[in-house]
């Protein structure tokens, strides 16, 4: 069963998920902390950007839905340790087989992501 925290985190996700399949600038900048950055590989290539980048590259291309693509993102599993968690999570999209480690942690009362490393893995 799942506890308050779990759901709360959980929420943040699904935001998180549906922020990038519509294309929905606004609910991606409602789950990240601001000073958030991303770190990962496409295809082997080092990839790095602040939060206003990744969401830039986001409004500026086709969403998934756009694309007509079904909607295939899941968590695989969730870690809370005192206002800290991370969530590991899966996303086909656009061509691709992403996994998601995201750190969250609760700031004034509410979870945001703070850190998302990443990889395709074919």
């Amino acid at each position: 069963m799942f506890d308050k925290q779990s759901d709360e985190i959980k929420t943040v996700i699904y935001n998180y998920f549906e922020g990038i399949y519509n294309g929905n600038p606004t609910q991606l900048e409602d789950v990240f902390h601001p000073q958030t950055h991303l770190f990962g590989d496409i295809n082997g290539a080092p990839y790095f950007k602040s939060i206003t980048e990744y969401i830039d590259g986001v409004k500026n291309r086709q969403s998934p839905k756009e694309l007509g693509e079904k909607f295939n993102m899941e968590i695989l599993s969730v870690e809370i340790i005192g206002e800290n968690a991370i969530i590991k999570a899966r996303l086909k999209m656009l061509g691709f087989n992403y996994y998601d480690l995201l750190s969250l942690t609760k700031i004034n009362g509410t979870w945001k992501i703070v850190t998302k490393l990443f990889t395709h893995v074919a």
